[in-house]
């Protein structure tokens, strides 16, 4: 049974073994444990009782994160998605006035359509337009925002009015304790050891504790609360005019973010073709939508791969046992989340960073004196982390690029579909300037 599943999940083309792909998998689990206190923490805001999303939150990272890993062999892990939980908490429902039930349906709505595209082949087709040229741009780029969320967890780098950023207070003992995680994660890995990022987040985890800089607040609640919100979607209420609005901005956002973080894992991870294509791409956007539709219908927000997977490619997770790990880690978290709670920013942070370090070092193979190249990837490398978006770091780096491939007479070498992608960005542009 072990040798069939071993040559389902291609562990000997991948190089890779049961045990880097189970502690890939916890690496990425511990660098994303933070949403399963994050996104209650937003979505209840709306009226949505805490406990019920609690459960919600790991049940469909669960699904997702599983469904992935068996259907697609991709280790990619998911959960609802920040940012876009945000927008349905503080645009749709506190802004528009939405009820949470028909925000639901409108989450709900928008993951069928996923499905209806990805079985039509039009998400596949969207992918297939970006220039494999930005790949690497799009790692980098996503590469340099994790780190600088994880500059920002730490407390080196803090909020300043004069220059937007500076840095931090580093007589602080949460940032010295990251400090230490970095150093010690960066002398692990230039001892080439796999296990790395996870040893360096529970070494300094277990510094925190020694030093009194975990504070633990237990607390229980039971899993079956999730009957509070399971089911509660208004549909008929979504599928009014003004919710139409709601959808499109939900399918949009989710749908170029994940095309962003998708390109960066698997760049980072070499399973990009030689032809410069993603193989399986269809069981990655069918898992991806399917985890939506089942989260809506648990009560969450839009479900998406989570850029976090990049920390288990960087410990040597290749195929979807590191998902599927990281997925029934959710699922178990659901009994045993006050636990998973009582780890700090200061502990995942370090991971962040270097995580965003490895990832970077893919820019080396951007065509810098190729200015049709280097000036496409250089702004989507750089707006990235800037405007805090994948999606609006995607858009920057499309446009241009089809900007200057028509304006030097080469626009008939590229696809129909790049040019319809860079228009759809300019839209999106003049839909939230007029937001």
């Amino acid at each position: 049974m072990r040798t069939r599943l071993e040559q389902y999940f291609g562990f000997a083309a991948h190089g890779t073994t049961w045990r880097t792909e189970i502690l890939a998998g916890l690496t990425t689990f511990i660098t994303m444990a933070y949403i399963i206190f994050v996104n209650p923490a937003i979505l209840s805001q709306t009226g949505m009782p805490l406990a019920a999303v609690t459960t919600s939150t790991c049940l469909c990272a669960a699904f997702g994160s599983i469904l992935m890993g068996t259907i697609a062999n991709y280790p990619l892990a998911l959960a609802p998605g920040m940012g876009l939980n945000a927008y349905f908490t503080y645009t749709v429902v506190k802004g528009m006035g939405v009820p949470w039930q028909t925000a639901l349906g409108a989450v709900f709505l928008s993951g069928v359509i996923f499905l209806l595209l990805t079985f039509g082949g039009i998400r596949q087709k969207l992918l297939a337009a970006i220039p494999y040229q930005l790949h690497a741009a799009v790692a980098g780029g996503i590469g340099l925002f994790i780190a600088f969320i994880g500059l920002r967890n730490s407390g080196i780098i803090v909020p300043s009015p004069a220059t937007t950023v500076t840095l931090g207070n580093l007589h602080a003992h949460t940032t010295q304790l990251a400090i230490f995680g970095i150093v010690l994660i960066a002398i692990l890995q230039a001892y080439k050891v796999k296990a790395s990022m996870l040893i360096g987040v529970l070494g300094t985890l277990i510094v925190g504790i020694l030093f009194h800089q975990v504070k633990y607040q237990p607390s229980t609640f039971n899993p079956l609360a999730i009957s509070a919100t399971a089911f509660h979607m208004d549909l008929r209420g979504a599928l009014k005019m003004n919710a139409l609005e709601i959808i499109f901005v939900f399918l949009f956002v989710d749908l170029f973010d994940n095309i962003g973080t998708l390109v960066a894992v698997t760049e980072r991870a070499g399973l990009i073709a030689d032809d410069h294509t993603i193989p399986r791409l269809d069981k990655i956007f069918f898992a991806d939508a399917s985890a939506t539709v089942v989260g809506a219908l648990a009560g969450t927000s839009t479900v998406t791969s989570y850029i976090e997977s990049s920390a288990g490619v960087a410990a040597g997770g290749r195929t979807g046992v590191t998902a599927i790990t990281t997925g029934i880690l959710f699922f178990l978290a659901i009994f045993i989340a006050p636990a998973i709670g009582a780890i700090p920013d200061f502990a995942t942070a370090p991971a962040l960073i270097l995580v965003g370090a490895l990832m970077v070092a893919g820019a080396a193979r951007i065509d810098w004196e190729e200015p049709r190249i280097a000036i496409p990837s250089f702004l989507t490398l750089i707006t990235i982390p800037l405007t805090y978006s994948i999606a609006t770091g995607l858009s920057f780096g499309i446009i241009s690029f089809a900007v200057l491939e028509l304006a030097t007479g080469r626009g008939r070498r590229q696809h129909w579909m790049l040019y319809t992608l860079a228009a759809l960005f300019l839209f999106r542009f003049a839909y939230m300037s007029a937001g």
